[in-house]
C-alpha cells in the first residue's frame, strides 16, 4: 500500500489524527480513574548551558531522549532518533552521509567535498565532533541521553552551531558498584535481507576513586535495494555496457563495529579526570537510493558503489573547583577516513548524449573506448578541540559561565575519475586510467572567547546576557582538474607552482580567507510560578565563509542567523503533565548556498536573504500508573526574501535579486516568497506506551505515529521540476514485551505501513545534465524485530 502518493495524503492525515484523538481518549479516562497525585513524570536534567539543570528550568527550546526513552523507541542511529525530533530534518545518502538540519534553515544541500561548514553541531559529551562534510554516524547504545537544542547556540557552542545543536551524552564510569548487560536482536527488512545487533557494556570500579566503563557493539543491517539488469549504448561511439557482473539482490547492506573506554579517576575531593576513546567502522555495500522507472527499490548500476567510513576519537574531560569556581577542561583528537566507489555512468551517458563528449575518450592509438566513469575517492579528516570554561556558583543571584575555544579542522580530499581505457596521453599525470584528479586539503581553525551572565532581578525575573567573539580562518590547496595532454588551459595547464600536496601533480588552487567578529545573546525569562516559566530570546548565529573548490570562483562569505523568540515551559496536574513550546522568527542574511555544478564540483555563492517563521511544541503525560504519552510538533514557515538568480553583480559583488524568467541564462533562479527546501511545514509524532503485570511478569506495549508535509530537494526552480516534489507520508511503529529480574524480551514493527516515502531526491550530476535519471532515497521498509537483552 502506497501510503505516500499525494491522493492519499489527506486520509493519512484524517487517520492519525483519529489515533490521536482515540488516544487522548483512553488517556483522558484513565486520568479520570487515576487519584490525583498518584503518578508523575520523572525529573528530566540536561547539560545544555554548560550546567546540570531540570530541563524545566532551562529558557531554551529544548528536547531530550533519556536512556529508557532511546530503548523503548529501538533507536540505534541517526536516522531513528532524528525521527523523534520534529524540528529537526535532513537529507542522507547511506549511513555517514547526513546533513542536518533546524527549523527550516536549509538551502537543499551542501554539495559535495568541501563544502559549507554545517549549520548545526553535534557534540559527543563536551566535545564536537562535526566534521567538515558533516557529523559521524554514531551507533545509539549505552547513551544517557540525546539532547535537541533548536535555535543559533552561537554563544556557548560557536560556528557549527548555527541553527541548532544536537548532543549525545554518553554514561560514564561509576565507582558506585559493578553494572553490566547486554543486548541480542534479531531482525529482518520486508522486500529485503535479515540483520542482527550485538551490544554489551561493562561498569567495572578499580577501588573507590578508580572505575573503567567498556562498550561495544557489532550490527549487521540488511539490504532492501536490488540492483538489476541494465545496458546503455552510448550514442557517439556505439560501446554498449552491461552489468551484468553486478547484478544483486538487496544489495546495500550495512556492517558496522565499534566500541569505547572510558575511565573515571577521582583526584582528591574536588576533581575527576574521564579520559575516553571511542572508535567505529562502518561498513557499506550498495546505493540506497532507488529508480523508480526501474520498479520499487531497483536500481541498475555497473560499477562497485561502497563506502568504509572509519574513525576515532581520543577525548578528555577534566573538572573540578578552585575557590568556589566549577572548572572544566575539554578536550578530544578525532580522526576519520572515508573510502568510497561510486558509479558515474550517468554523467558518462547523459554528457555524451548531449555533447558528443565521448569522441574525447580514446587509447593513445586515438581509438574509442568505453568512455564510462567511476569514482574512487577519499576523505581524511582530523579535529581537534579544547575548551576551557569557568562557572561561578548556580545558586548565586548573579552567575557566569565563559570560556575559550580553540579548533582545528581538516579535510584531505582525493577524488579520482576514471575511464579504465583511456590512453596515458590524456590521463593525469601519475594516475594512468584517470580522466579527472582532484587532490585538495583544506584546513578550518576556530577560536573564540566567550561567556552568558545570568542576574535575578526578582525571585521571578532573570535577565540572561551571552557573547561570542570568535576568529576563523578557512583555506584551502591543491589540484583539481584534467592533464596537460587533454585540456592546455585548466588543471594542470592552470598550476602556478609545483606540488605541495603528495599525491597532486602540481598547484593549481592555493586560497585563504579570515574573518573575525562576534555573536550575541539576551534572554528574559519569567517563572510564573515554581513549575512555569515563559521566556524572550533574541539570539545569533554564525558559519564562516571559505574558499571554493573550484578556484575559479570567487571566496563565498559568512552568513548570519537571528533568532526571535517567545517560549514557555510548563509542568500541570502535580507533574503529570509536562507541556513546552515556543513560536520564532528567524531571519537568515547572505546564507550560502551550495549546488554540483560542471564536472561535479560544488559551488557555493551567498544567496540573499530567507525568513523563517514557525513554532514548535512537545508534550508528556502520566495518564496513571503505567500509561504515558509523549508527542511534539513543528511548524515551519520558510522562504525566500528577494529573488535568487545565481550570478553576482560584477561592480558590487552582490547577488543579483531582479533575474528574468529565461532559464537559459539564469538557471538556478528562484523567485522572491519560494519556499526553501528539506523542511516540511508539518511534522509531528504521537507515543503512546502501557506497563501492566502479566502474570508475574512486567509487561508493555507501545504504539507510535511520526508524519511530515510535503517537502522540496532543493531551492531552485530548474531543480524542482527535474526532481519533483517529495510527498508527505505517515509512519507507525508498534512494540510489545516482558520482563522480569535481571532479563528483557521484545518485539517491534517499525514503519507498519511499509511506507515508500522519499527521504531524498537527487541526481548524480547536475539537473540540466543528469536530469534524466533521478534516483530517491525512501524511508527503510517495513522492519521487524525482536530483542533480548540482560542487565547485572
Amino acid at each position: 500500500m502506497a501510503l505516500n502518493k499525494p491522493n492519499n495524503r489527506r486520509g493519512l492525515w484524517t487517520t492519525a489524527l483519529l489515533a490521536s484523538s482515540m488516544l487522548t481518549g483512553v488517556a483522558a479516562q484513565a486520568q479520570q480513574a487515576a487519584p490525583s497525585g498518584a503518578v508523575a513524570l520523572e525529573e528530566v536534567v540536561v547539560t545544555a548551558q554548560k550546567r546540570s539543570e531540570n530541563l524545566q528550568d532551562v529558557p531554551v527550546s529544548i528536547q531530550a531522549l533519556g536512556e529508557a526513552k532511546l530503548e523503548q523507541l529501538q533507536v540505534s542511529n541517526f536516522t531513528d532518533y532524528v525521527k523523534y525530533l520534529p524540528s529537526v530534518s535532513f537529507q542522507t545518502t547511506s549511513p555517514g552521509f547526513s546533513n542536518v538540519y533546524f527549523r527550516g534553515v536549509a538551502s537543499g544541500g551542501d554539495g559535495n567535498h568541501s563544502g559549507s561548514l554545517p549549520s548545526v553541531g553535534v557534540y559527543l559529551d563536551e566535545q564536537p565532533v562535526t566534521t567538515i562534510q558533516g557529523a559521524l554516524d554514531i551507533h545509539i547504545y549505552d547513551i544517557a541521553r540525546v539532547e535537541a537544542l533548536s535555535g543559533p547556540q552561537g554563544t556557548l557552542y560557536g560556528a557549527s552551531s548555527q541553527a541548532g545543536t544536537l548532543r549525545i551524552i554518553t554514561n560514564k564510569p561509576s565507582t558506585a558498584g559493578f553494572a553490566a548487560g547486554y543486548d541480542l536482536e534479531a531482525n529482518t527488512i520486508a522486500h529485503g535481507d535479515a540483520g542482527y545487533v550485538v551490544e554489551g557494556f561493562v561498569n567495572q570500579p578499580v577501588n573507590d576513586k578508580v572505575a573503567v566503563r567498556l562498550v561495544g557493539w557489532a550490527e549487521h543491517q540488511g539490504g532492501y535495494i536490488d540492483n538489476v539488469a541494465a545496458s546503455r549504448t552510448y550514442p557517439t561511439s556505439g560501446v554498449t555496457i552491461t552489468n551484468a557482473d553486478r547484478v544483486k539482490k538487496d544489495y546495500n547492506d550495512v556492517d558496522l563495529y565499534g566500541g569505547r573506554a572510558a575511565v573515571r579517576v577521582e583526584l582528591g575531593d574536588n576533581w575527576v579526570a574521564t579520559p575516553t576513546i571511542m572508535g567505529q567502522i562502518e561498513k557499506v555495500g550498495g546505493l540506497f537510493a532507488e529508480d523508480r522507472t526501474l520498479g520499487a527499490l531497483k536500481v541498475g548500476h555497473y560499477y562497485p558503489e561502497t563506502s568504509d567510513d572509519r574513525w576515532w576519537q581520543a577525548a578528555l574531560t577534566l573538572e573540578g573547583k578552585i575557590s568556589n569556581l566549577d572548572v572544566t577542561y575539554a578536550g578530544s583528537y578525532l580522526d576519520r577516513d572515508v573510502d568510497t566507489r561510486q558509479d558515474y555512468t550517468d554523467y558518462s551517458f547523459f554528457y555524451d548524449t548531449l555533447t558528443t563528449y565521448g569522441a574525447y575518450w580514446t587509447d593513445d592509438a586515438g581509438n574509442p573506448v568505453n568512455p564510462s566513469q567511476y569514482i574512487i575517492g577519499n576523505d581524511a579528516y582530523t579535529k581537534v578541540s579544547h575548551e576551557v570554561r569557568v562557572s561561578t556558583p548556580q545558586e548565586n543571584r548573579f552567575r557566569v559561565v565563559g570560556g575559550l575555544f580553540y579548533q582545528r579542522q581538516t579535510h584531505g580530499i582525493t577524488q579520482n575519475y576514471r575511464i579504465d581505457a583511456i590512453g596515458d596521453s590524456i590521463s593525469v599525470p601519475g594516475y594512468p586510467g584517470t580522466i579527472w584528479l582532484t587532490k585538495q586539503k583544506r584546513i578550518d581553525r576556530d577560536s573564540a572567547v566567550f561567556g552568558e551572565a545570568a542576574f535575578d532581578i526578582t525571585d521571578k525575573l532573570t535577565v540572561t546576557g551571552g557573547i561570542r567573539f570568535f576568529k576563523s580562518d578557512n583555506s584551502l590547496k591543491g589540484f583539481y582538474g584534467y592533464g596537460l595532454g587533454y585540456s592546455s588551459g585548466t588543471g594542470e595547464g592552470a598550476c602556478f607552482k609545483p606540488s605541495e600536496i603528495e599525491g597532486s601533480p602540481c598547484t593549481n588552487l592555493d586560497k585563504r580567507v579570515k574573518e573575525n567578529g562576534n555573536t550575541k545573546k539576551i534572554n528574559l525569562t519569567y517563572k510564573i510560578d515554581p513549575d512555569k516559566l515563559v521566556y524572550v530570546t533574541y539570539s545569533e548565529g554564525f558559519r564562516p565563509g571559505g574558499i571554493n573548490r573550484r578556484g575559479t570562483l570567487p571566496p563565498y562569505q559568512s552568513d548570519v542567523l537571528k533568532n526571535y523568540e517567545f517560549g514557555w515551559k510548563t509542568t500541570w496536574a502535580d507533574n503529570r503533565l509536562r507541556w513546552n513550546g515556543a513560536v520564532f522568527l528567524e531571519k537568515w542574511n547572505d546564507f550560502q548556498f551550495s549546488i554540483v555544478g560542471a564536472n561535479g564540483l560544488t559551488e557555493i555563492k551567498n544567496a540573499v536573504s530567507a525568513e523563517i517563521k514557525g513554532a514548535e511544541t512537545d508534550f508528556s503525560f502520566a495518564v496513571t500508573h503505567g500509561l504515558t504519552l509523549n508527542g511534539a510538533a513543528t511548524y515551519v514557515d520558510a522562504k525566500l526574501k528577494g529573488g535568487y538568480c545565481g550570478k553576482v553583480d560584477p561592480a558590487t559583488g552582490n547577488p543579483i535579486t531582479n533575474c528574468p524568467v529565461d532559464l537559459d541564462l539564469y538557471p538556478e533562479r528562484a523567485p522572491d516568497g519560494q519556499r526553501l527546501p528539506v523542511t516540511p511545514k508539518f511534522k509531528a509524532t504521537l507515543n503512546a506506551r502501557y506497563e501492566f503485570d502479566l502474570a508475574g511478569y512486567d509487561a508493555f506495549v507501545q504504539g507510535g505515529i511520526v508524519g511530515q508535509t510535503d517537502s522540496w530537494a532543493d531551492l531552485r526552480t530548474f531543480a524542482r521540476e527535474v526532481l519533483g516534489k517529495q510527498a508527505g507520508y505517515i509512519t507507525t511503529d508498534l512494540s510489545a514485551g516482558l520482563s522480569k529480574d535481571s532479563w528483557t524480551v521484545s518485539a517491534y514493527v517499525v514503519n507498519l505501513n511499509d511506507s515508500r516515502a522519499a527521504l531524498t531526491r537527487t541526481t548524480e550530476c547536475v539537473e540540466s545534465v543528469c536530469g534524466g535519471e533521478v534516483y530517491s532515497v525512501p524511508l527503510q521498509p517495513r522492519t521487524v524485530g525482536v530483542k533480548f537483552g540482560q542487565k547485572f
